[in-house]
């Protein structure tokens, strides 16, 4: 059968067709937005991409896999209902599909859940369980963000954001894990959910779905997680945290995140040193640790696997080094995330100037929820440029003014790349936090410091 994916371009849904392409099945796929990294994955894949949504749409012998940004009125959709097509979600195909006969590892949380995912598929694949797994970015240790896998192990990260247009469900609700990572859980989401209420009964739901003999890892120093496990658990649990009497933790961590030691229940069992940095990172990677350990995969190993990991595509990612400055990618898009990330940077370059540049490009951002705390989140930062999107409503200007006259507000892209270049110095460091490709920014700032360096 062929199956026929409706935005296509999505990390969740590329990484579908991945999936449904090395399972036999013959995939194509349109989108509105067909451009790299995952159209050149895609097109790696041998899976035919269309440019844009239209009425033509193929039904006669397709299964057709709806993305979770399709709405009603696209062409595609209204052609696929009124023409009575077979139709799913990317989560319930996935479910259907790929993980009904799996040992499902999901990693959930409102941050952190691409790189932990990462993390965890890698330990699994460096204790030769050739695992499959879906991640909602590419992980450079295995250069793809899907595959089949050969064992009964699947590592998949595990969103709250809802299914499909006729299904609002969490897609995790989906997945049916057997072990289960929660590494936070803040208000997010703010064009689906109306609070933090809302986000925890999904959290609940899904843990309804797990087994007795499944576990819950889960960050122990959070109280929404608390009150989420409150709410009903019939599975296992276990806590991680940087600092506590109990369970998963970490003790003689290194100013700069790169060297720790693990400990159980305050016993020290094995070390980590790798090039990550941050102390959410060592969060992640203690939860990992302890799902891995769940599936019989010794710490040691584990921790021997975190040595080797090489991190996630667009996660702190390096995009280039020119006159003395290194320019960063990052994925942050939500206060807490950036104030992780801008943190974990600090503790690297230590004095060292950085340069923050900012695009609230995310649904939650653009409406303004959680703009109180973004001023402390980039309070690390010695510049900070905040670019203004189409269809900002709230006081953005107002969030500048208290971080302070070193930031600056621009609805410009091309005019923060031109005040960034003037002020670049030796030994800055480029921050671009964006979950969007933010007008191609970086390469138009390495192109601008190639000019000043020559």
């Amino acid at each position: 059968m062929d199956i026929n994916i409706l935005g296509i371009c999505g990390t969740f849904m590329g990484g579908i067709a991945v999936l449904a392409k090395q399972a036999g099945f013959n995939v194509k796929g349109c989108d509105q937005n067909v451009y790299p990294p995952m159209s050149t994955q895609l097109e790696e894949q041998g899976i035919e991409l269309t440019q844009g949504f239209t009425h033509d749409l193929d039904i006669a012998n397709s299964k057709i896999v709806v993305g979770n940004a399709m709405s009603r009125g696209n062409p595609a959709i209204e052609t696929m209902l009124n023409e009575h097509a077979d139709y799913t979600s990317g989560p319930q195909w996935l479910a259907e599909n790929i993980l009904k006969d799996k040992h499902v590892l999901a990693v959930s949380g409102t941050h952190g859940k691409t790189t932990t995912a990462s993390m965890l598929a890698w330990i699994l694949e460096y204790a030769d369980l050739e695992p499959g797994f879906l991640i909602g970015g590419v992980p450079k240790n295995f250069g793809i963000s899907a595959r089949l896998g050969n064992s009964k192990f699947f590592v998949v990260e595990a969103d709250e954001y809802d299914t499909a247009f006729f299904d609002k469900r969490s897609k995790f609700v989906h997945y049916r894990p057997t072990s289960l990572i929660i590494n936070n859980l803040e208000f997010d989401h703010a064009d689906i959910f109306d609070d933090l209420a809302a986000i925890q009964r999904q959290f609940h739901h899904v843990i309804r779905t797990m087994p007795g003999k499944g576990k819950v890892i889960y960050k122990a120093d959070e109280e929404s997680i608390q009150e989420v496990l409150k709410q009903g658990c019939w599975s296992e649990n276990e806590s991680f945290a940087l600092e506590g009497q109990y369970g998963w933790g970490a003790t003689k961590i290194s100013a700069d995140g790169t060297e720790f030691e693990v400990t159980r229940n305050k016993q020290t069992i094995t070390k980590v040193c790798w090039n990550q940095h941050g102390m959410h990172n060592i969060e992640n990677a203690i939860a990992t640790i302890a799902a891995a350990e769940h599936i019989g995969i010794q710490p040691k190993v584990a921790a021997e696997a975190l040595c080797k990991f090489n991190g996630v595509a667009r996660r702190m990612d390096v995009r280039g080094q020119l006159y003395g400055a290194t320019i960063y990618d990052d994925f942050a898009h939500h206060p807490t995330a950036i104030k992780t990330t801008v943190d974990g940077l600090r503790r690297r370059v230590g004095e060292d100037r950085i340069i923050a540049v900012l695009e609230p490009r995310s649904n939650t951002m653009k409406m303004g929820v959680n703009s109180e705390e973004l001023a402390d989140s980039l309070k690390q930062a010695d510049l900070v440029y905040m670019h203004k999107p189409v269809g900002i409503n709230w006081d953005i200007e107002a969030v500048c003014k208290e971080i302070g006259s070193h930031a600056v507000l621009s609805e410009s892209v091309e005019q923060i790349v031109k005040e960034i270049v003037w002020e670049t110095q030796k030994n800055d460091h480029i921050l671009v936090m964006s979950n969007g490709a933010f007008e191609d920014i970086h390469n138009k700032i390495i192109a601008e410091l190639e000019k000043k360096g020559s």
